[in-house]
């Protein structure tokens, strides 16, 4: 199951997700002070409970520890849209309550998705 993020954890996937490396609990640390004051063991923590939750990997590099993220922003959201759907109760009138909320923005862009990857059982 897919848990939800806080709002300090998220910010530090929103990074991660954007730098797209490796990077060290001060590397992160050093970018988030330049919006706002945070303790070095706050983001530790933070991040430790991000691997705990399998979305960062670590390796250990001397006393401490470069994390990476473990998948993409999208793959993480398809999840999260997975377990909420896997969770509604009735998946067919969620979606279809879904689908009458899209923009048409969202919904040329499900459209292109499906294109790109067609439902099984269903020609091109």
């Amino acid at each position: 199951m897919v848990r939800g993020l806080g709002e300090l954890e998220s910010t530090i996937m929103d990074h991660m997700w954007a730098v797209k490396r490796p990077a060290s609990v001060r590397d992160v640390l050093e970018h988030l002070q330049q919006e706002r004051t945070l303790a070095y063991t706050t983001v530790m923590t933070v991040m430790d409970k991000l691997h705990t939750k399998g979305l960062l990997k670590r390796q250990p590099v001397g006393r401490a520890y470069i994390y990476e993220a473990v998948s993409s922003k999208e793959a993480y959201t398809a999840d999260v849209m997975r377990a909420s759907l896997a969770s509604s109760g009735n998946r067919a009138a969620t979606l279809v309550h879904f689908l009458e909320r899209l923009t048409p923005e969202e919904a040329s862009a499900l459209e292109a998705a499906l294109q790109v990857y067609p439902p099984r059982g269903r020609s091109s």
